[in-house]
């Protein structure tokens, strides 16, 4: 009887397992197991003595199959448990290796910056909050606080308010396919390459060594009887030199988003508008910009966030000096120049935390207005 009742409690705890836990584990092991092989894979290409073109092959075989294969397992395998465990499992299937990418490229990293930012330079000592003081007390930073807030002020202002009004315009013009294509044209531009070209367009070099090396402005400049001057030295005012370029590049994109948002309006609102007496200043206030907010919002928020963060222009441009320095900027110049990892982790904190109440005002927003 003894023996007979402990192989039924045997039987029925195999039983268990096997139906729960067991199936769980497979399905939570056999797809980290099809990953390792993936790496492993991805480093014998790498470390490979192949000629390239034949590894870059493979590897995009390799890769796409691989990712294909990974799915298709694990989702084999949870479909094989439980109905209740299918609902609870089957979709980290799918959000899973995008929550892991997310993490490992995005968490942890911001985790480690955070822990850096309490250490020395060489990040072996703590040092407390003195790498936070010297964010908010150095007069170098504090300038670049001033730059980026004149940048989030006048370039989105300025960005946005173009995007919008050519936007319009172009609406009610048949060349409105080619306005706007020469418009657009400078997104397809990087901002370093953006750099190099307004560069040339600012270029001036002294008078006293015989021929005076002038660019495209200064050019304009005597041909109308002035002088050339030397517009990235003087302060304030090289920073809105600067600007004007984050506004040749922006400006297509906002005109883009917010051309499609114009166009989605129902032409039957306007022409009721216009109908009841409204005039044009009034069907653009009272109309166009309330049934387009949402839009205009997104377009605002990611030009805000892209001068917060803005480095490239600042960097080709003047690399910061002569008063027109950004945060990242100086982030870059503390850690790759300095070598000081400490005052450079808590700088791109600081940026983080710059950046945060703007996407959280912006999603806040789109929840209000069901976008997603």
């Amino acid at each position: 009887m003894a023996i007979m009742k402990g192989e039924k409690n045997k039987t029925t705890i195999l039983d268990w397992f096997a139906s729960g836990i067991g199936q769980i584990l497979i399905s939570l092991f056999v797809p980290v197991l099809t990953f390792l092989i993936l790496w492993q894979g991805f480093i014998f290409l790498r470390d490979a003595n192949a000629p390239k073109l034949v590894i870059v092959l493979v590897a995009v075989v390799w890769g796409v199959g691989g990712v294909a294969l990974l799915y298709y397992v694990s989702n084999w395998l949870v479909e094989k448990t439980t109905r209740i465990w299918v609902h609870r499992l089957q979709p980290f299937v799918f959000v899973g290796p995008a929550i892991a990418l997310l993490a490992w490229f995005l968490a942890i990293p911001t985790i480690r910056t955070l822990y850096l930012s309490f250490m020395d330079a060489n990040s072996r000592n703590f040092v407390g909050l003195d790498n936070y003081i010297f964010a908010f007390t150095d007069r170098i930073m504090l300038e670049a606080f001033r730059n980026n807030l004149l940048w989030m002020i006048f370039g989105t202002g300025f960005s946005v308010g173009l995007g919008l009004l050519i936007a319009v315009l172009a609406d009610r013009s048949r060349f409105e396919k080619i306005y706007k294509a020469i418009i657009f044209m400078p997104m397809a531009i990087s901002f370093v390459g953006a750099g190099v070209i307004w560069k040339f367009m600012y270029t001036y070099k002294g008078e006293g060594i015989g021929v005076v090396e002038i660019g495209l402005l200064n050019a304009i400049v005597i041909a109308l009887g002035g002088k050339p001057q030397p517009w990235l030295t003087a302060a304030p005012w090289n920073n809105f030199f600067l600007i004007v370029i984050m506004v040749w590049l922006q400006t297509g994109y906002a005109m883009v988003i917010l051309s499609s948002a114009i166009k989605a309006i129902p032409a039957e609102l306007l022409e009721a508008a216009r109908v009841d007496g409204a005039n044009e200043f009034q069907v653009f206030f009272k109309i166009m910009i309330p049934a387009i907010q949402g839009t205009l919002l997104s377009v605002i928020t990611t030009i805000v966030i892209f001068s917060l963060k803005l480095f490239d222009i600042v960097r080709v441009m003047t690399g910061g000096n002569n008063g027109t320095n950004v945060i990242a900027n100086e982030f870059y110049i503390q850690r790759f120049t300095y070598g000081n990892a400490g005052r450079a982790s808590a700088i791109a904190v600081v940026l983080l935390i710059a950046v945060i109440p703007v996407i959280i005002y912006n999603l806040r927003q789109f929840r209000e207005r069901r976008a997603f």
